[in-house]
């Protein structure tokens, strides 16, 4: 455990940390060991990082993205990326076609999620290119809109495999027991599931589970 006197100077040292580190952005998937069947990617800071977790810091980007109302994630996530491709395909105003980025993002409300008497809704996103982030092609899908993910710092824990709803629920669950056990704050209202892989890519699969971090984020160290 952290003395307090060690615990100010690491909280102390995350700040200076997120004030001179660089920004994160929307650039090539070389730069990123997970990000493989894409030529851009969503690239981060590394804040800090522990046994169980990660700390990123994204900077503000524009994404596509579309809401899906159903029991099950698998099936809203099957309609939403549909309604997404055909968007990217040439379903906009400037009737152009889209590179596919990673990862794909499915939002996720805690609540709901929790319960499987009532459907959830899930906004899944793409995110856009680098070419399109300042002037994306408006869609002509009234259920696809153009939307704005903030500068953001996220637990992340990431996994292997499928991206369903068992994964994303054991994970999920995992992650936040291990954020409970230090005592992080974090939104507990929403999360989100990143998938980096198309369906056809069978063995190197890379996800994620984010919370988004609220106050100063957390990553013990052991001491000495």
């Amino acid at each position: 455990m952290l003395t307090n006197k060690n615990r100010a100077c690491f909280e102390g040292l995350v700040v200076l940390v997120l004030m001179v580190t660089a920004e994160a952005y929307v650039g090539d998937s070389s730069e990123s060991s997970f990000c493989t069947e894409t030529e851009e990617c969503l690239l981060y800071d590394l804040v800090c990082k522990t046994a169980e977790y990660e700390v990123r810091n994204y900077t503000a980007t524009k994404w596509v993205s579309t809401n899906e109302r159903s029991y099950f994630m698998e099936l809203a996530v099957g309609f939403a990326f549909r309604r997404l491709y055909r968007y990217i395909s040439g379903d906009n105003n400037d009737e152009v076609e889209i590179d596919m980025t990673a990862p794909v993002v499915v939002k996720i409300e805690e609540k709901k999620w929790e319960s499987w008497r009532y459907p959830a809704w899930y906004t899944v996103s793409f995110l856009l290119p680098s070419a399109y982030q300042k002037r994306p092609p408006t869609p002509t899908n009234q259920e696809v809109l153009i939307t704005d993910m903030p500068d953001m710092n996220v637990y992340v824990r990431s996994f292997r495999y499928w991206l369903n709803s068992i994964s994303v629920k054991v994970h999920s669950i995992l992650l936040k027991k291990d954020l409970d056990e230090v005592k992080a704050s974090y939104d507990k209202e929403v999360f989100y599931a990143a998938g980096y892989n198309s369906p056809m890519e069978f063995r190197n699969r890379h996800n994620e589970i984010w919370y988004q971090v609220e106050g100063v984020p957390v990553c013990p160290v052991l001491e000495n």
